[in-house]
């Protein structure tokens, strides 16, 4: 069975406090038996210390153990530190005040070994590594006082302790599960809601439904970035598919119209409709140019956006090239009766780029100029050095464009006046074209409006030296 994420987090989060709450037990355990029980047997120890010179001086006062077999109740008194006169007899000392070592029981485990190491009194079952001190008399060893050590908590202060070490451990352990729990279940469903928000969308959109979007979260972390890059992903995915249609709809539109035409010239031919003449053939060959024109431009914009448009840059003066391009055009000017006004620097304007795309450039301009310019207007070509820039001015007189149309203009098959266009029979894509080749020298392109009541645009792109 797969789990979800919020399961295996869930479940990640709870085994890793299950896992430290054990941890705390064993190392509660392991401290219980190895820091707790070796500080109660390091006090047994001293205690051990401080019973040897009174078990000492018991033999001396009476001269051999017999006194402990004939009267074992004294053993305990003989266990307390000596009092300062030590004259005064075992039966008659004072009960001492019992130290730490004394309350934990350390005297309950004291053997006395004569000299062979027999047993005379005292814990009854002394271990093989309990603790000795020899009582020696004179040079003499006359017995042994040994202390076997705790091994465990199992009686008295110590069991008590030990208990409420562990009742307590498993508390804390028990509360760090539950909080454990509790906290995990908390990411599972508050955080991880708007992952799953995103994962969800995510399915929509590779499905098509690129209206899909995700609420914002108003917090700026990773979550709330994750949405709004969706959401901008999606948006951007909307578009392009529209963008699609449109460029689908416009192609479709442009090759409609003069397919359509050359069917209808070829059909009139045939029916002897109309004679095969010389205004046939030109007609002919107009709408054959639109449609290459048209093809031509496709590839191109194509070309340019997979970045295989080939470029061969070099120095070059661009006087040159608007000389070239005002000389092509001298006579489409003349036609339309537009005049045109050249405000050019003395001298040459050096640039780096690559020639034909340049006049390409330019006579994509001129031909927008002319196409779209009312009669008996005007253009007017401007060219200066501003910087490391040189600027390229294009005006033309009326019409003008709308505010909202100007950043638009250089979208492919765009027209701020739909019918003015086909009358031109332009197709909407050389300013595309035009945008493609001026970011291709590392250059700008914009649109604006012309004091002399048409489109002004301007050309930017880097001057040489």
């Amino acid at each position: 069975m797969k789990l979800n994420l919020a399961t295996r987090i869930f479940a990640a989060v709870l085994s890793t406090a299950v896992v430290v709450a054990v941890a705390m037990g064993v190392g509660a355990h392991v401290n219980l038996n190895r820091d707790f029980l070796g500080y109660l047997n390091e006090q047994a120890v001293n205690r051990l210390d401080l019973a040897v010179p009174s078990v000492t001086a018991g033999y001396r006062q009476h001269g051999s153990w017999d006194f402990l077999r004939e009267r074992p109740e004294l053993w305990y008194r003989l266990l307390r530190p000596l009092p300062d006169d030590q004259r005064v007899p075992l039966a008659e000392r004072p009960p001492a005040t019992p130290t730490s070592a004394e309350l934990t029981g350390a005297s309950r485990r004291f053997t006395l070994l004569d000299a062979d190491r027999r047993r005379i009194v005292g814990f009854a079952s002394p271990a093989s590594d309990a603790v000795e001190r020899g009582i020696v008399i004179d040079g003499l060893t006359v017995g042994w006082l040994v202390l076997t050590p705790i091994e465990s908590a199992s009686s008295g202060a110590e069991k008590r302790f030990a208990d409420a070490q562990a009742r307590t451990g498993w508390l804390v352990g028990g509360a760090a599960v539950l909080l454990a729990a509790a906290v995990a279940l908390w990411a599972s469903r508050r955080l991880l809601r708007p992952v799953r928000h995103v994962a969800e969308a995510t399915h929509r959109l590779a499905a098509g439904h690129y209206d899909t979007r995700v609420p914002e979260r108003a917090v700026d972390d990773e979550i709330g970035r994750l949405a709004h890059d969706f959401n901008q992903l999606a948006w951007t995915l909307q578009r392009n598919e529209e963008m699609r249609r449109e460029f689908m709809a416009d192609v479709s539109h442009e090759l409609r119209t003069p397919l359509g035409v050359l069917h209808g010239e070829i059909e009139a031919l045939e029916d002897g409709v109309r004679k095969l003449d010389e205004q046939a053939l030109r007609s002919l060959k107009s709408e054959v140019g639109t449609l290459h024109k048209l093809v031509d431009d496709l590839y191109e914009l194509s070309l340019a956006d997979v970045g295989a448009l080939s470029y061969r840059k070099a120095e070059l003066d661009l006087r040159d090239i608007i000389d070239d391009t005002v000389g092509a055009f001298g006579e489409r000017l003349r036609s339309s009766g537009l005049a045109l006004q050249m405000e050019l620097p003395p001298g040459p304007l050096p640039a780096f780029g690559d020639a034909r795309r340049l006049r390409q450039l330019f006579a994509n301009l001129f031909e927008n100029s002319c196409r779209y310019t009312e009669a008996g207007g005007a253009l007017r070509l401007q060219a200066r050095r501003e910087g490391r820039q040189m600027l390229i001015d294009l005006h033309d007189s009326a019409p003008g464009v709308r505010d909202e149309q100007l950043p638009r203009l250089f979208e492919r098959f765009f027209r701020a006046e739909p019918s003015r266009s086909r009358r031109g029979g332009g197709a909407g894509l050389g300013l595309s074209i035009c945008e493609r080749i001026v970011q291709a020298h590392e250059g700008r392109i914009e649109a604006r409006h012309s004091p002399l009541g048409g489109l002004w645009l301007r050309v930017e792109l880097p001057a040489l030296g």
